[in-house]
């Protein structure tokens, strides 16, 4: 008999910091999220496949919970976050703050980068797991 909370598989672990990488504080604690573009949200996670992983990155505005982007990559590399990213900013305009995870993909210079560039404050979640 299987307990259905158990996994069967070995998971990737898609939310570790890269040394060397800055973390930033997390902004919303106590705010009232009350309007969209107000705060956005990004995460990664993997679909099994048969041989192997394929990472979905997804893009939220919170107030709405719209999803506003989102990429599917076989590998973890950071460009497919990006080019979410990307997207959402030319269709939606820009969030005040976004906020990520502490994986790599979001803490890497290209991403922050990316952020800085429109003025975007940076926002991320606690710990690494």
């Amino acid at each position: 008999m299987f307990a259905f909370d158990e996994t069967l598989y070995r998971k990737p672990n898609t939310s570790k910091p890269a040394p060397g990488h800055r973390i930033y504080p997390y902004l919303p604690r106590g705010i009232a999220i009350t309007r969209p573009k107000q705060a956005w949200a990004m995460d990664m996670t993997y679909i099994p496949m048969a041989r192997g992983f394929v990472y979905l990155a997804a893009l939220v505005d919170w107030f709405s919970r719209r999803v506003l982007a989102w990429r599917v990559s076989i590998t973890m590399d950071t460009g497919f976050c990006i080019e979410a990213l990307e997207e959402a900013i030319e269709k939606h305009g820009r969030p005040e703050i976004f906020n990520t995870d502490q994986g790599a993909q979001f803490t890497s210079e290209v991403f922050t980068g990316r952020l800085k560039m429109e003025g975007i404050q940076i926002s991320m979640d606690g710990k690494g797991r």
